[in-house]
C-alpha cells in the first residue's frame, strides 16, 4: 500500500517503512507526526483519489533527524555592469520514516452527502458574478509641433 501526501508545498509517494527528506517541520527528533493532506492511497490495482483531499486519510511518521543539506553556490551575475555577487545556501530538512498509512476514504466521504440542510452542488444555480475591470485610460496623445522654417534674414546688397 501506499500513499500521496503532500507536505510543505510538495507532493510525496510514501509506503510503510520508506524514509524521506521533508522540508523542515518544527518536530523534535523521534517525536510521532501525522499528515492529514493524503491526495491518493493505493494498493495494487484499487487506487482511490481524492478530489483533492482524501477524506480520512491519514500518513503517519516518526522523526528520525532534523539537518541541513548540502551546500549550493548562488551566483548572482550581469554582463558588462561590473556585478558579481556569489555565496551559499543550506536548505534546513527533515528526515521521516513512514510508519503506517490509514485510509477512511469511503466512510467520510458518504456521510456529509446524506446532510438534507445543504443542496449538492450540482443543484446549486452556477451564477457567478464577475467583475469587470475598468479600462485603464491611456493618456491623450500630444501632438506633434510642426517645425516652421527659421525666417531669413533679409538682407539687401547695397550697390554702390
Amino acid at each position: 500500500m501506499y500513499a500521496v501526501f503532500r507536505s510543505g508545498g510538495k507532493q510525496y509517494r510514501a509506503a510503510k517503512g520508506d524514509v524521506l527528506r521533508l522540508e523542515k517541520i518544527e518536530a523534535d527528533e523521534g517525536a510521532s507526526i501525522e499528515f492529514d493532506e493524503v491526495l491518493l492511497v493505493g494498493a495494487g490495482g484499487d487506487v482511490k483519489v481524492g478530489n483533492p483531499l482524501l477524506a480520512g486519510s491519514s500518513v503517519s511518521a516518526k522523526v528520525v533527524r532534523q539537518g541541513k543539506s548540502r551546500k549550493v553556490p548562488v551566483v548572482k551575475f550581469k554582463r558588462r555592469q561590473n556585478y558579481l555577487r556569489q555565496g551559499t545556501h543550506r536548505q534546513f530538512f527533515t528526515e521521516v520514516e513512514i510508519t503506517g498509512i490509514g485510509e477512511g476514504g469511503k466512510k467520510a466521504a458518504a456521510a456529509p452527502a446524506k446532510s438534507g440542510d445543504e443542496k449538492p452542488a450540482a443543484e446549486k444555480p452556477a451564477t457567478k458574478k464577475v467583475a469587470k475591470k475598468a479600462a485603464a485610460k491611456k493618456p491623450a496623445a500630444k501632438k506633434k509641433a510642426t517645425k516652421k522654417p527659421a525666417a531669413k534674414k533679409a538682407a539687401k546688397k547695397k550697390s554702390s
